[in-house]
């Protein structure tokens, strides 16, 4: 702990990462979620929300200073990120830290990625902000991680940590690519913290406004960072003031260690988990467990039961109420069902095991689906409890007809430090999102743009190859 305010302390971590070259792991890593976070923005363009979001964009004019994913003409900097910021979320595709459990690429990329254009950037520049935001970001959640009861206060508090901190983080990234000295930074925090928000009650009863989170996030990191630009300021004790960001939202409970111990030595940022399916994280696990099911030779069409184990946190979210979880009527409801999760893997995913076209509205009513997801059920689990959150494990049991019981274990995440995706595996994920959106000259352009990020290639010139084809 120190005695200057925290957010001076973020600030001056901020401008040295400017100054400094990356960690090698840190630079690859921060490389590596541009892609993933380009590729998830083209794949939401298929999705009305998405759709929503860029009309709204457009029709407020505007200065032409950064693109939204896919669009030819560009817009002012805090709107590109905003739409940018809806696209990247949207899918339920985006990258996860542990045990914080929030998302920090789909707020902090975007409001990067539009500042970056605003002003011109280069790619080293892009990727120290981007380091440095994203840092802050999933710090800002630990602070608001309760070790005693392994969840986040956020949460419990009905409140979407992503957002929250994605909004100072992005902010942190912004102010960065606009050149604040350290004092602009602070700034730059103390305004973001009066713009964070986020409800997460959509998880539990629907409503597509989650979507919009990090896309208000990015925005709220662009706006006040410009703010801080032509003159506005924040208080100097905005995290751990009386009335600051953490009594807000956490009612004064936060551990400031896990905020600044070791920052700019031990990075958060290379441990943040990659999503391999286009699914909520606690499902994941459930189905690599349907897939090792499957190869142990279990016959869907076969099963008589499963039962699904998981940590008892995440029962609520895949689990309950079972009779809608059996019975997913749409995509966005599939992402979220432990009984839907457990098809996929028993009868066979695409692209790394679990890609888009898994989760089609189409593929919701297929009888074999129905009938497995009828068979589920979803349970606390004593010894994913115990690992929870820093992986989400899941244990799935099936009976056969024959009386035969099977089961399968998988305790760490795909994706993640343990079992990380492969350069090849996080392009391939890159293509399938891209598919027959972009044509493979652009896929190929994207790709070697983004790995020439850390030699200089400029940021507004890899938005401008995103443009999406026009028979789409």
């Amino acid at each position: 702990m120190t005695d200057r305010t925290l957010s001076a302390v973020l600030a001056d971590f901020a401008c040295a990462v400017r100054r400094e070259p990356l960690p090698e792991e840190v630079a690859a890593s921060v490389r590596d979620r541009v892609l993933d976070v380009l590729g998830l923005c083209v794949g939401a363009r298929r999705l009305d929300t998405s759709t929503a979001a860029i009309a709204y964009v457009l029709e407020q004019g505007g200065a032409e200073q950064a693109h939204v994913v896919g669009e030819a003409r560009r817009v002012p900097a805090a709107l590109a990120a905003l739409a940018n910021g809806v696209l990247a979320h949207s899918l339920d595709y985006d990258d996860t830290h542990l045990p914080s459990v929030l998302h920090p690429s789909a707020s902090v990329v975007p409001a990067a990625l539009a500042a970056a254009e605003a002003v011109r950037a280069d790619g080293r520049a892009l990727l120290a902000a981007v380091a440095a935001g994203l840092e802050v970001c999933v710090r800002l959640g630990m602070a608001g991680y309760d070790r005693g009861t392994n969840n986040s206060v956020f949460f419990e508090h009905g409140q979407h940590a992503t957002s929250i901190c994605g909004a100072i983080g992005g902010a942190v990234a912004a102010a960065s690519l606009f050149g604040l000295d350290e004092a602009g930074v602070a700034h730059a925090i103390g305004v973001s913290a009066s713009m964070s928000s986020g409800v997460i009650e959509a998880n539990r009863t629907g409503g597509t406004v989650k979507r919009l989170h990090c896309g208000w996030a990015a925005h709220a990191g662009v706006s006040a960072a410009q703010l801080v630009r032509h003159g506005f300021t924040g208080p100097p004790t905005v995290l751990e003031g009386r009335f600051g960001f953490f009594e807000a939202f956490l009612h004064g409970r936060f551990d400031a260690d896990a905020l600044t111990d070791g920052l700019g030595e031990e990075w958060e940022v290379p441990g943040i988990f990659f999503k391999p399916y286009p699914a909520n994280h606690f499902t994941h696990t459930v189905v690599d467990a349907g897939r090792a099911l499957r190869e142990q030779g279990v016959d869907p069409d076969e099963v008589e039961s499963l039962v699904i184990g998981v940590p008892a946190p995440v029962v609520r979210t895949v689990g309950e109420p079972i009779e809608r979880k059996r019975v997913p009527s749409t995509p966005y409801e599939a992402q979220f069902s432990g009984p839907y999760a457990v098809s996929v893997g028993l009868l066979g995913g695409s692209g790394l095991g679990a890609s888009l076209a898994d989760y089609a509205a189409e593929r919701l009513d297929e009888p074999r689906r129905r009938r497995l997801m009828s068979r589920a059920d979803v349970v606390a689990d004593d010894e994913c409890t115990a690992i929870f959150p820093h992986q989400f494990p899941a244990v799935v049991r099936a009976r056969t007809r024959d009386g035969r019981e099977w089961t399968a274990k998988v305790l760490a995440n795909w994706g993640g430090p343990e079992n990380p995706l492969t350069v090849e595996e996080l392009r391939a994920k890159f293509r399938d999102n891209a598919r027959d959106l972009l044509d493979e000259d652009a896929v190929r352009a994207v790709e070697e743009g983004v790995a020439r990020l850390p030699e200089g290639f400029p940021p507004h010139e890899l938005l401008a190859l995103t443009r999406v084809r026009t028979d789409a």
